[in-house]
């Protein structure tokens, strides 16, 4: 029987495990935490659960391919949680814009707000209908490359569709409110692809995205149950530091104590960086693996900074997903804010005490700006203090006398990340290359190998070049499959 050695149990990790034992392979998974999921966890303060992990999650309907997928992995059965709207907006004025799911709603509310857009608000829900008769896109997801390609024909079909990115389509509007709101829509990012957007609409409007009961550890639970179901090992506290290789081919890990394991596969669930030039001591790259190990300090990039309150107040009434435009625009972690991003978590009772609520603000920042401050312990810890601060007080214009209303105050950072789970980028653990929605979706752009090194593959984020849970467990299929196909062995999916 040929063995696996996985490092870390993220998605990617965990996926690698399931199908390694499926297919008849010994899987050991090395972690370096207490608990499996990687950056798909959440964290419990004085009866709070803070999740900073996802915002849906793509199963639960039990009608697509990715229950499917999902159920193959153990990730399933497990209490789902739907929302009333994709995410709302609202300015210093008062008023809301509010992207419901329902669509006679959202129809209703838009050309109420705006109706000389009447023409564009219909593009828009005609959009969403597009995609709702069916399961291609999980298909596309999930499928086989030979089963994406059956479906080129349906995206030509399409076609108008992918030409815009949320800000593009945003322009179309005439009310400066709908031209402001629109490219906000999926976590202020002007550049999301529109088609995007509205296939997540479609989805969760079906019942296939909605939001895990008690946040997205419970997943990570699910699968780590389900792969030592399986016989797989998983040991906790088990940090590796190298990688074993002979004549150019991988084959077992060290562990920080000294001690080493043999193995006839090696895969990395670990950040890509320090997997290549530590664990592997930059041996196997050329120029296009150096270049995407450069980092990228200067990005603002998105989620960099969150900051969790819990407060003794119900807030099921909420938009679960809030964009709140600031009077006056506000230097927050180094980054000119003109809004907040709010997640409220009123729509899971789990997630506080009875009565109670949780409330997520993301931020962008900059890697170079944190580890400028990472350094000086109390500067960092200051500065955590101030940019909560300022939240809390910008937030009291929509929540008014909320400060005397926390209980629990909890920013997390990019260095946060690092030392949760050894990242050399935070949670932003991608290789330092455009990222193309449409090429990872269909898995055209993905790095599973390194030159020169054989026996050795990479899952998760830095495999994928995305955040998705979805991509991340994928890469442990694809992987997998790979693995039978040098062994000689048919690869199975499910029981």
């Amino acid at each position: 029987m040929k063995s696996l050695l996985i490092i870390g149990a993220g998605m990617g990790g965990l996926a690698t495990g399931i199908y390694g034992q499926r297919n008849g392979f010994a899987t050991t998974i090395f972690e370096a935490h207490t608990l499996p999921g990687g950056q798909c966890t959440s964290w419990k303060r004085k009866g709070y659960t803070f999740d900073a992990c996802i915002h849906y999650f793509g199963g639960g309907s039990g009608q697509t391919r990715h229950d499917a997928f999902w159920q193959e992995l153990g990730a399933l059965p497990c209490e789902m949680v739907e929302t009333r709207e994709c995410a709302s907006v609202v300015f210093p004025d008062g008023t809301y814009v509010h992207d419901y799911y329902d669509l006679e709603k959202l129809e209703s509310h838009l050309k109420a707000l705006a109706p000389d857009d009447a023409a564009v608000i219909d593009a828009y829900i005609d959009g969403i209908r597009a995609f709702l008769g069916d399961d291609r896109f999980s298909k596309m997801v999930v499928g086989s490359f030979w089963e994406k390609l059956t479906f080129l024909p349906d995206l030509i079909r399409r076609r108008t569709y992918f030409k815009h990115t949320l800000g593009t389509f945003g322009e179309r509007f005439e009310h400066p409110l709908l031209r402001q709101a629109f490219p906000l829509l999926h976590s202020s990012l002007p550049d999301f692809p529109l088609f995007m957007h509205l296939v997540k609409h479609a989805h969760t409007l079906k019942g296939d995205l909605a939001w895990p009961k008690g946040g997205s550890l419970t997943i990570a639970k699910n699968m780590a149950a389900y792969y030592s179901q399986l016989g797989g090992a998983l040991q906790y506290r088990q940090k590796v530091v190298k990688i074993l290789t002979e004549e150019g081919r991988a084959c077992g890990v060290e562990l920080e104590d000294g001690t080493q394991h043999r193995g006839d596969f090696v895969v990395s669930n670990a950040d890509g960086r320090k997997t290549i030039l530590q664990m592997l001591s930059g041996q196997y790259m050329d120029k296009r693996i150096a270049n995407y190990c450069e980092p990228n300090p200067d990005h603002a990039a998105p989620f960099a900074v969150s900051v969790f309150l819990g407060v003794k107040r119900e807030l099921s009434s909420y938009p679960s997903a809030l964009v709140v435009f600031l009077d006056s625009p506000e230097i927050i972690a180094g980054v000119r804010c003109e809004h907040l991003d709010l997640q409220i978590y009123g729509f899971d009772a789990s997630m506080a005490p009875p009565g109670k609520s949780v409330i997520k603000i993301e931020l962008f920042s900059r890697p170079a700006y944190l580890s400028g401050l990472y350094h000086d312990k109390a500067a960092y810890r200051s500065e955590k203090n101030k940019i909560a601060e300022q939240v809390i007080t910008l937030l009291e214009s929509q929540f008014p006398n909320l400060r005397e209303d926390i209980e629990v105050v909890d920013v997390c950072t990019l260095h946060t990340w690092e030392r949760f789970m050894g990242g050399t980028q935070g949670h932003n653990n991608y290789p330092h290359k455009p990222f193309n929605v449409v090429k990872s979706v269909l898995g055209l752009d993905q790095t599973f190998t390194l030159p020169g090194l054989k026996n050795f593959f990479f899952v998760g984020q830095w495999a994928t070049s995305a955040g998705a849970l979805i991509m991340n467990a994928l890469s442990g299929r694809t992987v997998v499959q790979k693995i039978c196909r040098q062994s000689g062995v048919k690869f199975r999916a499910g029981t």
